[in-house]
């Protein structure tokens, strides 16, 4: 009996997922109730779409985890889930399918920031004088979390001449990236980078990372760039930074909630640019997904455990 597999992707994903090797049989999940597929289904591949922001959380719904036996998310982040989806099957997720777009845009944000071409393009000869640009050769990049996606940006902000100061939840195992310092706190990260990228999961412990506290302690006139989660960072206590020139610039991926309610301050924050949650760049990266998602099924079918398994106690 060929294994069973429910799908929230769109349906030029799942015909890939059919055809292969294992011969799956692939069905929809259900837009409205993905989590009612559990009963007929051994895999089920789940995305944060709406319905899991409205999914019951105070206790599984009725048949839950049923017959399924993994639950693979197509996301890195796990937190728009309930917890009840991390307590039944082995969960896996996405990690490292994103993580090279989403370094891009962090390297595109600090060279948008450092050289700011768009200010200093002239539109008349009587605009031709001199303007000093940034650097970001010498400047110093520090890197809060250095997972698949933060250790992506070290590697180009070292290939780029830049200092790259780095914090991670252990200081034990190699760092990947060569030059990469790694400091005990993100105190001593954020006290000395010219740019700050915040690249780890949303979970109770980070929630409210970056307070009014941890501004207090960064270098005057940082660069703060978010591609986590908007839960990470206090916008109130990013405003009252903004503001007081603590953080010259904020790029924001993220924010908490999104889209952010129409009138917030940040928008038209002169010191604040916000992209709609696009650094990973789905349309480009989904191939890596799709591969991600064929390699894992391979092993599944073979009897063996799913690469990048959520932890459930730390919630990634």
């Amino acid at each position: 009996m060929s294994l069973v597999v429910a799908s929230q992707l769109e349906p030029a994903i799942n015909a890939v997922i059919a055809a292969h090797e294992s011969r799956p049989q692939v069905i929809v999940a259900p837009e409205a109730t993905p989590w009612s597929s559990a009963p007929e289904a051994d895999v089920l591949i789940v995305r944060p779409s709406p319905a899991w922001r409205n999914a019951p959380r105070d206790a599984a719904p009725a048949g839950w985890p049923g017959r399924l036996r993994w639950v693979f998310s197509a996301s890195v982040g796990v937190d728009f889930y309930p917890d009840w989806l991390l307590e039944g099957p082995l969960v896996s997720c996405a990690r490292g399918t994103a993580s090279e777009e989403i370094a891009d845009y962090v390297i595109a944000a600090i060279y948008a920031r450092a050289k700011n071409l768009t200010d200093a393009a002239i539109h008349s000869a009587q605009d031709w004088r001199y303007r000093e640009l940034g650097r970001v050769v010498g400047s110093t990049i520090g890197v809060i979390g250095l997972g698949a996606i933060g250790t992506a940006v070290a590697r180009r902000a070292a290939a780029l001449g830049a200092r790259v100061l780095a914090v991670r939840r252990s200081r034990s195992g190699t760092i990947g990236v060569i030059g990469v310092e790694l400091r005990d706190s993100v105190a001593d990260v954020v006290s000395e980078a010219d740019h700050i990228v915040i690249a780890v999961p949303a979970t109770p412990e980070t929630r409210h990372l970056f307070d009014a506290a941890q501004f207090s302690r960064v270098k005057r006139g940082a660069h703060l760039i978010n591609v986590a989660r908007g839960s990470v960072v206090d916008q109130d206590a990013l405003l009252a930074a903004l503001d007081s020139g603590q953080v010259s610039f904020a790029t924001l991926d993220v924010t908490e909630p999104e889209p952010l309610p129409e009138g917030h301050p940040l928008y038209t924050h002169p010191a604040a640019l916000i992209t709609p949650h696009i650094s990973a760049n789905y349309s480009v990266a989904r191939d890596k997904l799709v591969s991600k998602i064929l390699s894992e099924l391979s092993r599944f079918a073979d009897g063996q455990k799913p690469v990048d398994l959520v932890d459930r106690l730390r919630g990634y």
